[in-house]
């Protein structure tokens, strides 16, 4: 995906990944790239990843755990 850089980033980066996870590229329990790898895929900084990532949480399609990553939650895990 390619980066509009003369709009906010963040938006455009959370849009590809709640792309990915609508597409499958990212399955329901998969762990999602890093921030730091993110970053580096989309060529920003670490706090730009960073938002994104929460704003795809926002929506309630990831779950984080504490040193262990980002992942997809499960259709069951949804339901909740």
């Amino acid at each position: 995906m390619s980066i509009d850089r003369t709009r906010a980033m963040w938006p455009q980066i959370a849009t590809a990944i709640t792309g990915r996870i609508k597409d499958g590229t990212y399955p329901p329990g998969s762990k999602i790239p890093s921030v730091v790898q993110l970053a580096a895929e989309f060529d920003v900084v670490n706090s730009t990843a960073q938002r994104a990532m929460e704003a795809v949480r926002a929506e309630g399609l990831t779950r984080s755990e504490a040193g262990m990553g980002t992942f997809v939650l499960t259709p069951e895990e949804r339901d909740r």
